[in-house]
């Protein structure tokens, strides 16, 4: 017998190397190259379109929307954009137990009654998908399930049943006869998602692909299968915890960091009509180191409560930790208040968290970590009833963020009195309900804080 051919294939780029080397030559990242056998070439396939590709003018063609199926879950359908789109892939990834799999079943469970819906297997037995929807107290209705890992016998499936809405869950555990290596090596995954994108486009069937996570929380499997589909969504917070967050970090048809907020229950997830409720904290009386930050999270403004504790360092290295904010920023805000508000903090430990797990990237949080250092360094509590927002600059300027009218509004609704904003966030027109102050500068930040303190005092 021929002896069988392999090559060394880029985890993160695809690229293909004859021999093992600790660094691919074409990403440059390290032990990325995973071995996988070269299969015989398969036969010629068609395009996305199920013919020849013509050339055509863009301003012939006319542009109109993609017909939407709603899931039929409000948090849902914000992530995706408004709900499922025909010939979409949606790939959908998250820790172990997060709820991936209850989610996606209740949402085929609501949509069976109005559109043919396949349920495909690869991890569990028709039993076990039974025994969970029946402690869901789920009806399943005209829910069809297939407990299948070779791809051709799905393809294949899926073809006769023509559904409106699939989902595979995992991609890694489906396997390609056309390909000799292992379920869930480099290959099979990028073959097996290729075709069933393909499948996706040529049927029009909305598809969505479940996808193992890596211990740093990525998608298991090579980097192309985050190009490959349309959107990208990933579930967040601690799996010890009741809630769920689900962030869209590519969507072809929507908008990218739309945030779903769930709570899990006996009845599996249920979407949270108010998700700024479970990012603020009900203290009994004032506390320092809490300050109220109006964050933007797609086109969904949130308020989550920042705290930062502050302590005398119990080494030579003053430690400095961050939960949910980015660490290496939290370091760089320390230097600009020491150098530009005179607050220092080179011999004290300093903690920040966002409250609730949410994790938080944009740089407008940084004028409520640096309000809340200086409270928790003085031991002095800020006002009740404040929520700010606002970049911060090297040189101690208060910069503006988008959609700061959005954040103001979200505030008053909430019932927040007074808000501390930069200056070109000022609104034109006066919101009803809330007290807004804006600074330049963090020195006026600092100034404003004490005399709103001392007039309520």
């Amino acid at each position: 017998m021929p002896k069988t051919k392999s090559a060394y294939v880029c985890a993160s780029c695809g690229a293909q190397s004859p021999r093992w080397q600790g660094q691919c030559s074409q990403c440059r990242e390290w032990n990325t190259l995973v071995e996988t056998v070269i299969a015989r070439a398969a036969p010629r396939r068609t395009g996305m379109a199920g013919s020849e590709a013509k050339m055509q003018k863009l301003s012939a063609l006319e542009a109109c929307e993609e017909p939407r199926i709603p899931s039929r879950n409000d948090e849902f359908d914000r992530v995706l954009g408004g709900g499922f789109v025909t010939g979409g892939v949606v790939l959908i990834g998250g820790d172990p137990g997060i709820g991936k799999s209850t989610l996606l079943l209740q949402v085929l469970c609501g949509l069976a009654d109005d559109y043919p819906v396949v349920y495909v297997s690869g991890e569990e037995s028709g039993e076990q998908v039974a025994l969970r929807a029946k402690r869901l107290a789920l009806a399943p209705g005209g829910l069809q399930l297939l407990t299948e890992t070779c791809l051709e016998h799905i393809l294949e499936s899926l073809a006769a049943a023509a559904p409106r809405v699939a989902v595979i869950d995992s991609i890694q555990t489906l396997y390609s006869e056309s390909l000799q290596s292992a379920p869930g090596s480099v290959g099979q995954v990028r073959e097996c998602a290729a075709q069933l994108t393909r499948h996706a486009k040529q049927s029009g069937t909305a598809l969505v692909l479940v996808g193992h996570v890596t211990k740093d929380g990525t998608l298991a499997g090579p980097r192309v299968l985050e190009h490959i589909v349309d959107t990208v969504l990933y579930f967040e917070g601690d799996t010890h915890s009741s809630f769920r967050l689900i962030r869209a970090f590519k969507n072809r048809f929507g908008a990218v960091n739309e945030l779903g907020v769930f709570a899990m229950t006996e009845r599996g997830l249920k979407g949270v009509a108010n998700p700024s409720a479970l990012f603020l904290s009900r203290h009994g009386a004032e506390v320092s180191g809490s300050c109220v930050l109006i964050t933007q999270e797609g086109t969904r403004p949130l308020l989550v409560e920042i705290q930062a504790l502050v302590d005398n360092a119990q080494s030579p290295n003053s430690r400095r930790l961050s939960v949910g904010l980015e660490p290496v920023r939290l370091a760089m805000l320390l230097a600009v208040i020491h150098r530009h508000a005179g607050i220092v903090c080179s011999d004290q430990d300093v903690f920040i968290n966002a409250v609730g797990g949410v994790r938080i990237n944009e740089p407008a949080a940084d004028l409520a970590i640096v309000l809340a250092v200086a409270s928790s360094l003085r031991d002095r509590p800020l006002p009740q009833g404040l929520a700010v927002f606002g970049e911060v600059g090297l040189s101690g300027e208060i910069r503006p963020a988008p959609r700061g009218q959005e954040r103001l509004k979200e505030a008053a609704k909430l019932g927040f009195k007074t808000a501390i904003v930069p200056r070109a966030n000022l609104p034109r027109q006066p919101i009803e309900g809330i007290e807004v102050h804006g600074v330049d500068r963090i020195e006026q930040a600092l100034e404003i804080v004490r005399e709103i303190g001392g007039a309520n005092r």
